[in-house]
């Protein structure tokens, strides 16, 4: 899992509440099980229309925010079935972090696991943030995991709240295989032991 420790990009205003893992990757790409390529499917329905061809008005179709990196939406995101290939689809598109009011439980530890950044803030700095990113390709901030901070492009700083064990996995890029792992010598130590001691098991 790659590292997550600051980020600065452009992040793309999404104030549409209740955005569910439907709308985020729908259910007809979820025949695979690879993590990767579920980027240009991401919330499909909206961004394109029955031809296949690109509706203009979605936020990801315009130019400003086709690179966009930081998504900052409305309330109870990442809602529905428990998919995992949702923050596939969000990671493969390029976005490393999601600001909202509030999250599902299960997106929301989903991301974790996947290397993106959930940040969940009281409803008038999200609506900070999402007049900050309206400004298009103007529209950079950085977000910094090591220190908590969401820093606006006119400089204007945030503070968030982060799990103090989801943040050191973020920063570290441990998943839940990276986790077991990291404890690969005292596993193979113990298989050995037990190994001698009880041959028979």
């Amino acid at each position: 899992m790659d590292k997550f420790e600051t980020l600065t990009g452009i992040a793309a205003p999404m104030p549409m509440i209740n955005i569910d893992t439907d709308m985020i990757i729908p259910k007809n790409f979820l025949k695979t099980i690879k993590r990767s390529g579920l980027g240009v499917n991401l919330f499909d329905e909206m961004r394109y229309d029955d031809d296949r061809n690109e509706i203009p008005d979605f936020v990801l179709n315009k130019d400003a925010y086709r690179d966009a990196q930081v998504l900052v939406a409305g309330a109870n995101f990442g809602c529905g079935s428990s998919r995992e290939h949702a923050p596939w689809a969000i990671k493969d598109f390029g976005i490393r972090c999601v600001i909202a009011p509030s999250f599902a439980d299960i997106f929301f530890n989903n991301c974790f696991k996947n290397g993106i950044l959930p940040i969940a803030l009281p409803q008038e700095q999200v609506d900070l943030l999402m007049k900050d990113a309206e400004k298009g390709a103007n529209a950079r901030m950085t977000v910094d995991l090591e220190t908590q901070t969401i820093t606006t492009s006119d400089g204007e700083v945030i503070k968030f709240d982060v799990d103090p064990f989801k943040k050191h996995c973020l920063m570290e890029g441990l998943d839940d295989i990276g986790l077991t792992m990291a404890k690969a010598d005292s596993i193979d130590a113990y298989e050995a032991k037990t190994g001698s001691e009880r041959p028979w098991v």
